[in-house]
């Protein structure tokens, strides 16, 4: 009876080892299959969904600001933790330390480039006058190629140091033969090393631009006149591997909050531009100005830039052209083919 029963117990076990193997692979098989896209549906609720936000005048800095998504989730702590660029999201995201970020084009490629774990799930932006060259009145600078022998500030490996670089490509003039200095500086030390006279300009974003502006700054170029040379920048929300795979309906959750930022500014402007002037520590009216000077896209639009796997969208060949400028900057060992940019696109979602 006792070995009866040892050998019942012993079947049972073989037979749940073969079924959770079967159900193992056919698992495993179905997400190499799905690609890039999201499970279907999940009921799994995180208790924190950890946001990695940059002071961009765009749809989630509203949100932000708004409360959306505390509001869609009340039961979820909602931790928001800021950044002064894009390089230093891809190094949370590689940490895990966040689920969602914000990046720009040139780190967002790099990111994908270099195989950091995750996918970008929403385009927020297409960049115009919101980033520019601003340099000092008294600096003798009218246009770039007065920029010889002087000492320009942006972020290295920013949209703003890809659009400097690409400015002076443009213009067919050479940093190291014209003797200008490009240094790789944060926000705040680009604005300290302004007030020291320490640099002649900066290459900029907003709110930063704005304030360079008021303390006697010149525009001489900025992203919207290079978008129209071939040069485009943008900023798009990327989202953990890991956190897409378990929360699904999380990050869709988020994109419909997005969605209703944006809707808000384009039926209330003067309102958010009243709530965002706290968070770019702008008047509301230089506030309104900034946020004007970007392209705030919406769901609706998200399909024209993701594509689909064999139809690769705009996204994934600026993302392309980007890499292989970056690669050539040697800011990374080589730019994968255009499929791997396509592929980290979460597509799907945009059916």
């Amino acid at each position: 009876m006792v070995m009866q029963r040892k050998i019942y117990v012993g079947l049972v076990t073989l037979m749940v080892i073969i079924f959770t193997f079967i159900t193992g692979c056919s698992d495993q098989a179905a997400s190499t299959q799905k690609g890039n896209s999201l499970p279907s549906s999940s009921g799994a609720i995180p208790k924190e969904i950890r946001i990695g936000y940059q002071v961009s005048p765009n749809g989630e800095l509203l949100a932000k600001a708004l409360g959306l998504l505390e509001k869609k989730y009340p039961d979820i702590k909602v931790n928001w933790i800021k950044f002064d660029s894009g390089r230093d999201v891809n190094n949370a995201i590689a940490s895990g330390s966040i689920d969602f970020g914000l990046v720009g084009t040139p780190p967002g490629s790099i990111g994908i480039a270099k195989g950091l774990p995750y996918q970008v799930y929403y385009l927020h932006d297409l960049i115009g006058e919101s980033e520019a060259l601003v340099v000092k009145e008294d600096a003798g600078i009218t246009s770039l190629k007065d920029l010889k022998g002087k000492k320009i500030a942006t972020t290295f490996s920013s949209t703003s140091h890809f659009s400097l670089l690409g400015a002076l490509k443009k213009e067919g003039i050479d940093p190291q033969k014209e003797n200008i200095t490009i240094l790789d500086m944060q926000v705040p030390d680009i604005y300290a090393a302004w007030k020291r006279k320490d640099i002649d300009g900066a290459y900029i974003w907003q709110p930063m631009q704005a304030k360079l502006v008021q303390d006697g700054g010149d525009i001489i170029i900025t992203s919207k006149d290079l978008a129209a040379k071939g040069v485009i920048t943008a900023e798009f929300g990327i989202v953990h591997k890991d956190f897409a795979k378990n929360y699904p309906d999380i990050v869709k959750g988020y994109i419909s909050v997005l969605d209703e930022a944006v809707h808000y500014y384009h039926e209330k402007p003067e309102q958010s531009a009243q709530v965002l002037s706290k968070e770019l520590e702008l008047s509301p009216e230089e506030s309104l100005k900034t946020m004007k000077q970007i392209i705030w896209l919406d769901v609706s639009q998200q399909k024209k830039y993701f594509g689909t796997p064999g139809q690769p969208g705009e996204l994934a060949k600026v993302l392309k052209d980007t890499g292989d400028f970056m690669a050539a900057q040697k800011a990374i060992a080589s730019s994968p083919d255009a499929p791997a940019y396509q592929q980290a696109l979460l597509s799907d979602l945009y059916k």
